[in-house]
């Protein structure tokens, strides 16, 4: 919004309330202009210096945003109270010609909200029983969650009378735009995005993650999932890999699908449940988000396992199911390094001609993440089996998942 602004304006020099020369409004700036006239110094204000932000506080009070009387000026310029050179002026008057916001605004006491009355509508403020005449220039903001009208607070009804326009915002609508929010947002050491490599495809994946969430029966549909979980669990994608790396010994690294393990905090911390989702327990919850979200773009990838397969039919996965059945499966730790990774994965072979038939395009960094996806994809369409074992994740045939569980 700022840079909307003039990129410079004038402001009388001295003035604690950015008066404009030409029509000043504060006692101060109206003196020194008839003392000195064209000869009055002047400051530039660059639009940067034109933003002020309060969070909305039970403890925020008037004198915080409109001001208060100073007895420490009063005793240095040797005024009495009745003096209206004694006022200390709050954030507001001091954000003349400005842009203010408050964030949060049912948070803000009553009380407190009747106080702006006169600034939004007259251009008034009264302080300590002064009341003058300040035709502030002030664009206020004011931010708030729906649910907190009733939770937290309210906006009383003749303040939300005087703003001007409401905006409801939204989640982003797709996947593309939560990408460009995260990648701008995500607060990341410049080692970290030197030695880490991310595949598009896990990027797209953190961002489903948030999208099914938001769709959950298990997440409180009024609380939301803001964009901050997004933010969060890429910023422990990648601290799980530099983790992994460090441990490793290693100078680089790639993100794997069994790093999404590491974001489960992120999910948690952010999410809020309903009863149900309390019952199944807020780290089964956020699993269960991450393997939803692996199935949906599994789906838009490769083609669909069909629930009820003819038996003289051959099906796209029948050789990497075949292998599995043939075999004691793989096991992912979650310290392997890179090299025994892309060994492990290496061994199942039908892998590599079902990507090369279905994903041709993919690039050669991104191979052995999305042959780890289609494990994943695989096993929760119930082709295979994975379980956790110890710190990593064994893939095996869904007979010996069975005989494993029943002998």
């Amino acid at each position: 919004m700022i840079n909307l602004l003039d990129e410079y304006v004038p402001v009388v020099q001295g003035s604690e309330i950015n008066d404009d020369p030409y029509d000043p409004i504060s006692r101060y700036a109206v003196e020194l202009l008839k003392e000195k006239g064209n000869d009055t110094p002047i400051d530039w204000l660059h639009r940067s210096d034109r933003f002020a932000e309060k969070l909305a506080t039970p403890d925020v009070t008037v004198a915080d945003l409109i001001g208060d009387v100073d007895p420490i000026k009063a005793a240095n310029l040797r005024l009495s109270y009745a003096d209206d050179r004694v006022i200390h002026f709050g954030m507001i008057p001091r954000a003349n010609r400005s842009i203010f916001v408050i964030n949060e605004l049912p948070d803000l006491q009553a009380r407190i909200q009747v106080a702006l009355f006169n600034i939004l509508q007259e251009g008034d403020i009264q302080i300590r029983g002064f009341k003058l005449r300040l035709p502030l220039d002030v664009q206020f903001v004011f931010t708030a969650n729906p649910e907190d009208y009733t939770n937290r607070g309210s906006i009383v009804t003749p303040l939300k009378d005087r703003i001007g326009s409401q905006i409801l915002t939204h989640y982003p609508e797709t996947v593309a735009i939560a990408k460009t929010i995260t990648a701008q947002e995500a607060n990341l050491e410049a080692a970290q995005k030197e030695q880490i490599y991310v595949p598009e495809l896990a990027r797209e994946l953190i961002e489903q993650i948030s999208f099914e969430a938001r769709n959950s029966e298990y997440v409180d549909e009024k609380s939301g999932v803001s964009a901050r979980m997004s933010i969060t669990a890429f910023q422990n994608l990648l601290s799980t890999a530099e983790l992994r790396m460090l441990k490793n010994g290693a100078p680089a690294t790639a993100i794997r699908l069994s790093d999404f393990m590491g974001i489960v905090p992120a999910i948690t911390g952010k999410v809020e449940l309903v009863y149900e989702g309390e019952q199944e327990g807020a780290g089964t919850v956020a699993i269960q988000l991450i393997e939803n979200a692996v199935k949906s773009i599994f789906l838009t990838l490769f083609p669909k396992i069909e629930k009820f397969e003819k038996e003289n039919e051959r099906y796209p996965y029948d050789d990497i199911v075949r292998w599995f059945s043939e075999s004691e499966g793989i096991e992912l730790s979650d310290e392997l390094t890179d090299v025994d990774y892309e060994h492990a994965l290496d061994e199942v072979t039908p892998i590599r001609s079902l990507i090369q038939q279905y994903q041709p395009q993919t690039k050669p960094e991104d191979f052995y993440f999305l042959t780890e996806f289609i494990l994943w994809g695989l096993t929760l369409n119930n082709k295979l089996s994975k379980y956790r074992v110890g710190s990593g994740l064994q893939f095996q045939d869904k007979f010996q998942e069975y005989l494993r569980n029943n002998l």
